[in-house]
């Protein structure tokens, strides 16, 4: 027997015991099931949980890796995905309380390949309505519980609010998000989790229901960059049914993934940006640098030709392609939308065709920008937000919190969000590792080093 307790246990650690055969994967889902039903009722991070079906899962793969016919090493392990991913016969609602009924005819690319592998799906996430606000707040469903704080609800970030909650809470050791302006990287910072920003075309979108089919990606959250790194490796590889994966070919974080910092050239942001940032969030940044420096990393002053705030304005393409899928239903004022979303989906009416191809023009213009200034830097750190998780009672919903996000998307980069320290009062602060499209083993490399001398992702919410 195992001395694992498989609620906290890592997802690589999970799989490491059932290859053993110390822990079955019918205690793993056991146990987190008994987390789910203690702390569902006042986290409320899932739309669905999927007990008996779980429970199936697990005592097949009990049987598979019982009789030597494991499908891989994550076999057994479990996952939750979030309320945007089909699987069919499921209710996706992207959300959305008017879509209470909809039943996937499908089984989205990413979930048909972790199940593939073995890996047991425990339930659907709660995530912002159509995957398009920051803050995690679902007006008709309701906001997860950040679960850093028990006494006052506190954003749990969004849009991938339940997963990043789930993951946090360890009702699941690792979950299924989506990005399109911060959406994985910001939850990961509220919840102190680590989350990757893939590049467009990394990650098949197919049977995701879509907010922006610009900037979409899905990714991992997780509670270490080593999991992170099994989750995107499990996801990634092209697929015939989207096209923006032709001939990207998939990616093995491994071979550079403990090579560490020494020699590497990370960008400071600049000065400027800096205003505006909570200053334990700047202490903690400025540690982290430190560190990074201290392993051998050569950290760069960063001059860019644009501020990240000028991001903000490429929203007009998320706008545009948000009330394309989505305008008919907020135009309809019997329609159940929370009143912020409806306005952002109706903000798209407004952008004309030459509003919407001249962005996707200084889109481009400022990508060749962007890499110019960063030409011979491997990677840019920021912090993932400006201030630690707000209470509820304070979100402004016209001032989302993606200003160090945002312009991962619009500039497709990829990039990962860490946990690099805590507020006196225990919430989570966040480091932001940008790199170029493609890099996606840079992040992790650079991730991994840090998490290898820094103990701020063991720790856990104070909930038992």
């Amino acid at each position: 027997m195992s001395d694992l307790d498989p609620i906290h246990a890592s997802a690589s650690e999970l799989g490491q015991a059932f290859r053993s055969r110390s822990l079955s994967p019918v205690d793993a889902v056991d146990a987190l099931l008994g987390r789910v039903a203690e702390l569902e009722p006042k986290l409320r991070a899932f739309t669905e949980v999927f007990e008996a079906d779980a429970r199936l899962a697990a005592e097949g793969a009990d049987r598979a890796i019982r009789s030597g016919h494991a499908v891989g090493p994550l076999h057994g392990v479990p996952v939750v995905l979030k309320d945007l991913i089909d699987l069919e016969g499921r209710v996706t609602m992207g959300g959305s309380a008017a879509h209470r009924a909809r039943r996937a005819e499908r089984t989205a690319t990413i979930a048909r390949r972790l199940i593939a592998q073995g890996m047991i799906v425990l339930g659907k996430t709660h995530t912002v309505e159509f995957a398009y606000g920051g803050w995690g707040t679902n007006q008709h469903l309701g906001t997860p519980w950040n679960p850093w704080d028990f006494e006052t609800p506190r954003t749990p970030g969004g849009s991938s609010s339940g997963t990043g909650v789930a993951v946090a809470a360890r009702m699941a050791p690792w979950g299924i998000g989506t990005d399109t302006g911060g959406s994985v990287r910001l939850p990961a910072a509220f919840c102190g989790l680590t989350g990757l920003k893939v590049t467009v075309g990394r990650v098949s979108t197919w049977g995701i229901v879509p907010l922006s089919t610009t900037l979409d990606t899905p990714g991992p959250l997780a509670r270490t960059v080593e999991d992170t790194a099994l989750l995107y490796e499990a996801l990634s590889g092209p697929d015939p049914l989207d096209p923006t994966t032709r001939g990207i070919q998939p990616e093995a974080p491994w071979a550079t993934f403990k090579r560490g910092v020494r020699g590497l050239r990370l960008g400071r942001m600049p000065a400027a940006e800096r205003a505006g940032v909570a200053s334990d969030m700047l202490e903690a940044y400025d540690a982290a640098l430190d560190l990074l420096a201290g392993q051998g990393a050569e950290i760069v002053d960063v001059a860019l030709p644009f501020r990240f705030s000028d991001c903000m304005a490429l929203s007009q393409i998320t706008n545009a392609e948000a009330y394309f899928v989505n305008g008919a239903l907020a135009e309809d004022p019997a329609a159940p939308l929370g009143d912020a979303v409806r306005a952002r989906i109706l903000a798209g009416a407004a952008v004309s065709a030459q509003d919407y191809l001249g962005t996707l023009q200084r889109r481009a213009t400022m990508k060749l920008q962007y890499a110019a200034a960063l030409d011979g830097i491997d990677a840019l750190l920021t912090p993932t937000t400006e201030c630690a998780a707000v209470a509820l009672s304070e979100v402004d919903e016209a001032h989302l919190p993606s200003r160090f996000t945002r312009f991962g998307n619009m500039l497709d980069l990829c990039a990962l969000s860490l946990p690099d320290g805590y507020t006196a009062s225990g919430l989570p602060l966040s480091l932001q590792i940008v790199c170029r499209g493609y890099d996606e083993a840079m992040a992790l490399r650079i991730g991994q080093a840090y998490q290898g001398a820094t103990d701020w992702h063991r720790r856990r919410p104070p909930i038992g």
